[in-house]
């Protein structure tokens, strides 16, 4: 057991309030059962238990403290951060290195089954010419579960290819992609519900690239160029910063409110007895379906999560004890921190926090 568990993070004390833990029947892996879903959660750590399998260690983000649960996971998908890739829905996507098989498993999952965990194998890659899938960016599915009928995974790998699948339909096997334009090698592929499209922002988020799925059959992606307004007037210094910094761009959906965000997030390299990346600055702006992305400091009471899974976005009213409104919490494999919009204000800590996996909220009557 790390290091992590025998002590309170720093940052935990600090950035949340104390609350009184309602009194409440519990479920077997020790959810609230007066709760219609789960609260976006990350995942912690893995107590030793026997056989390469330990006990799951989550934080919730309603909470003050971690989360100790009797669900069996298997060690190396919390140890080993290589292992896992990707994550969507609170599916976790692994690639083996011994066969090469992408593989989505629902063990991270608290509201998962304990007893039986679902480990879907995809069908085998196929690399491009001039393209790879060993390194992959990020994975997006179109529904809460490959197991349903018209569930579509996408698999983005950093360069030029993205690939698409049907996991629960027989003899499914991939539709491979080569996006020529290579400022979208490095980015990060979502789904939006509310188009029924896969969506890719480009480098910089002046372009969008998005694939229907049903009329074009993922071959010939669309594109939608964004016009930013509203943009907020920066000092010498911090221009100066944010342009010296690592920038990524994000596309998250409200699902409660149907609006679309753009988040830009620039960190930059610092030692801490090791090149990390620390977070310097966030940027929202609220996209519209003319193209218009006009940066925002108000989300209102929606909080944005940003880590190793596909981005989501949660309405805090929805969920009880839930802080922070108008807030991005971010977490990466060296960084856990939050930005308030409004202030234009960090709080973070270079510190590991668990797998760098949010979990979104989970429909506890599955």
């Amino acid at each position: 057991m790390s290091l992590l568990l025998n002590q309170p993070s720093k940052l935990l004390c600090f950035r949340r309030k104390s609350v009184l833990v309602r009194s409440s029947p519990l479920l077997s892996n020790g959810l609230s059962s007066s709760l219609r879903q789960t609260p976006p959660c990350t995942i912690i750590d893995a107590v030793p238990c026997g056989e390469d399998l330990g006990k799951l260690v989550i934080y919730n983000a309603n909470a003050v403290h971690f989360t100790y649960l009797e669900k069996k996971v298997p060690l190396e998908l919390v140890d080993n951060p290589m292992v896992t890739i990707g994550s969507s829905h609170g599916w976790v996507a692994t690639l083996s290195q011994d066969d090469g098989i992408l593989r989505l498993q629902d063990d991270l999952n608290p509201a998962a089954s304990d007893t039986n965990p679902k480990r879907i194998p995809l069908p085998p890659l196929v690399t491009l010419p001039h393209c790879q899938t060993q390194i992959v960016t990020n994975v997006s599915m179109s529904s809460s579960s490959p197991e349903d009928e018209n569930c579509v995974v996408a698999v983005k790998f950093l360069g030029p290819q993205i690939s698409f699948c049907r996991p629960a339909q027989r003899n499914s096997e991939w539709i491979n992609v080569r996006i020529a334009n290579p400022c979208f090698y490095s980015s990060r592929v979502m789904f939006s519900e509310k188009h029924d499209l896969f969506r890719i922002p480009g480098s910089g988020g002046h372009i969008i690239a998005s694939w229907d799925l049903h009329k074009d059959k993922h071959k010939n992606p669309k594109f939608q160029r964004l016009r930013f307004q509203n943009l907020p007037k920066l000092t010498k210094t911090k221009r100066e910063v944010m342009d010296s910094c690592y920038k990524s761009e994000h596309l998250v959906e409200s699902r409660t409110t149907g609006e679309t965000f753009l988040v830009k997030w620039y960190r930059k390299a610092v030692w801490r007895g090791m090149s990390k990346l620390s977070t310097k600055a966030l940027m929202v702006f609220r996209l519209d379906d003319e193209g218009n992305a006009v940066y925002t400091k108000d989300i209102g009471d929606l909080c944005i999560f940003l880590s190793k899974s596909e981005p989501f976005c949660v309405s805090l009213s929805s969920l009880p004890r839930m802080f922070f409104p108008n807030n991005v919490e971010y977490m990466d494999a060296d960084e856990d921190g939050y930005f308030n919009l409004a202030r234009s204000s960090i709080v973070g800590d270079l510190t590991r926090m668990g797998t760098g996996v949010y979990i979104p909220p989970q429909n506890i009557d599955n």
